[in-house]
């Protein structure tokens, strides 16, 4: 009945809305329950950025520090990413990389995962203190598509802004991370 009172208001606002009301519910109950039960050390403060590899550009996502909320970061020209990476853990606390590992529909990989693999190995000798997780991204790419289509944004700007399908991978194969995890 409590949760209701608290949630009702708004949620005739918008369907985002109540989505993020929801989250921020869940989050704050299991805060509550953390702090009752002497457990607060366990609440993540720090951050998860996935890289959604490509041979010549990369998306890149990451949580927010508490882990709640994927959100797309930026594309990157490949060949500068290792430089981007450097920089943004030197300025935000990182806990785990996820790279997402392409996979084609029948399990075999993909003429990309090799790349990915000698990425992989390449970034845990420069940033040896981070782990590197991998994940599926199988259709993120056809997923980030339709996200684009729905999302409402117009013909010349999907024409022109090649990078946005990457970032919206990576952050689908964030989201699709955290929610496995938990």
């Amino acid at each position: 009945s409590r949760r209701k009172t608290f949630i009702k208001p708004i949620t005739r606002k918008g369907c985002a809305l109540k989505l993020i009301t929801r989250t921020l519910f869940l989050f704050y109950r299991e805060t509550c329950c953390l702090f009752y039960r002497g457990e607060a050390s366990h609440i993540a403060s720090m951050r998860i950025l996935s890289i959604d590899y490509g041979k010549k550009r990369t998306g890149i996502a990451v949580t927010d520090p508490s882990q709640i909320i994927a959100n797309g970061l930026t594309t990157v020209d490949t060949k500068d990413l290792i430089k981007f990476l450097r920089e943004y853990v030197s300025r935000e606390e990182v806990e785990r990389f996820v790279i997402g590992l392409p996979t084609q529909p029948n399990g075999q990989p993909s003429e990309n995962q090799k790349r990915v693999i000698v990425f992989s190995e390449k970034l845990k000798k420069i940033i040896p203190q981070i782990p590197v997780d991998f994940y599926d991204e199988r259709f993120t790419s056809v997923l980030a598509h339709q996200a684009i289509l729905e999302s409402g944004i117009g013909k010349k700007r999907r024409q022109n802004d090649k990078g946005l399908v990457d970032e919206i991978s990576a952050c689908i194969i964030l989201q699709n991370y955290m929610e496995q995890r938990r």
